[in-house]
């Protein structure tokens, strides 16, 4: 590394947060995603120290409807550090066809939805996107359908998948998210 670099690099680690997001951040969680409304980004980083409901989204799905349950998920846990964090996808049966401005106004409009989404991801197959293909990688099952959750710990390295049957507030994810959020 050249001196000029070594400077940048040094003078960003004095940033506050920049050294201790960069120390906390799983390499799990090490993608950037383009929100689903407007041109911003985010990263999955930016929720270190947080637990995960990761979940692929559709508008025009029988399991629909989840995004009330995941909705009210994080409206009563959010404050105890539980984020939801929604992924819009095409890839089962064509039930995302929608431009990002349709998907979200449909999300607001219909469900309230509140809770961070991105833009349209890929999350299965080949062009699934890289996150995806290490969720499934670690809990060894893949999204089959829309509405996949997969819950993740707090340090980004714990996950557990539950399938798109599983509403979103079933006594099995509810007790998890309790006791991931209990845990330091």
């Amino acid at each position: 590394m050249n001196r000029f670099r070594f400077q940048v690099l040094a003078l960003l680690l004095m940033l506050p947060g920049i050294a201790s997001a960069a120390a906390t951040c799983s390499p799990l969680l090490d993608h950037r995603f383009k929100r689903l409304s407007g041109s911003e980004t985010f990263s999955m980083c930016d929720y270190a120290g947080k637990v995960l409901l990761v979940v692929n989204t559709a508008s025009f799905c029988g399991n629909t409807p989840q995004y009330e349950g995941l909705e009210r998920l994080y409206q009563k846990y959010s404050g105890r550090g539980l984020v939801v964090v929604g992924f819009p996808s095409n890839d089962f049966g064509q039930q995302e066809p929608g431009s990002e401005k349709e998907i979200a106004e449909f999300c607001k409009m219909t469900y309230g939805v509140k809770f961070p989404m991105a833009a349209k991801t890929s999350v299965v197959g080949a062009a699934a996107h890289p996150f995806y293909r290490q969720l499934a990688k670690s809990t060894g099952a893949a999204p089959s359908w829309n509405f996949h959750k997969y819950l993740i710990d707090r340090s980004g390295n714990r996950v557990v998948s539950f399938d798109s049957g599983m509403q979103p507030e079933s006594p099995a994810i509810v007790a998890k998210i309790e006791s991931l959020l209990a845990a330091p």
